[in-house]
């Protein structure tokens, strides 16, 4: 099962694949919960009933191992084929948002396209900083 593409924070990836982003300091969205999610939090998080990661990712700022935060969003996009699968920060825009572009290039988005998409399709202030916009151009 998969998220309602129609729910709000629910981006559609060109592939079919659905990922929600969220912000972590508003509740939970009424709906089923996630089986995956990833954290994008400078300190860890509290824990949760579904299976989840950890990135290292201070706001405002890039993840701190990249390499790590390479196989991670590699692993969130490929179970978002069939799970519901959730990137969230603080305020799910800036480090959701660069994440949710990195997973939009994996599935095929040009590069150069992928925060136009995402901003498009999820939050048009997606992708906060300059440096946020040049790690999302250049995954992959």
């Amino acid at each position: 099962m998969t998220w309602d593409p129609a729910a709000p924070g629910v981006l559609a990836l060109p592939s079919g694949r659905l990922v929600r982003g969220r912000r972590l300091r508003a509740p939970l969205p009424a709906g089923p919960p996630p089986e995956f999610g990833v954290f994008l939090l400078g300190a860890e998080p509290p824990p949760v009933e579904w299976e989840s990661r950890w990135l290292r990712w201070p706001d405002f700022r890039l993840p701190a191992d990249r390499e790590r935060a390479a196989e991670v969003l590699r692993e969130a996009w490929l179970r978002a084929a069939d799970q519901r699968v959730e990137l969230a920060c603080g305020g799910g825009r800036g480090r959701t948002g660069t994440a949710l572009a990195c997973l939009a290039v994996l599935d095929g988005v040009p590069p150069a396209e992928a925060v136009a998409y995402v901003r498009a399709s999820y939050h048009r202030r997606a992708v906060e900083t300059p440096w946020q916009r040049r790690y999302a151009e250049r995954f992959g």
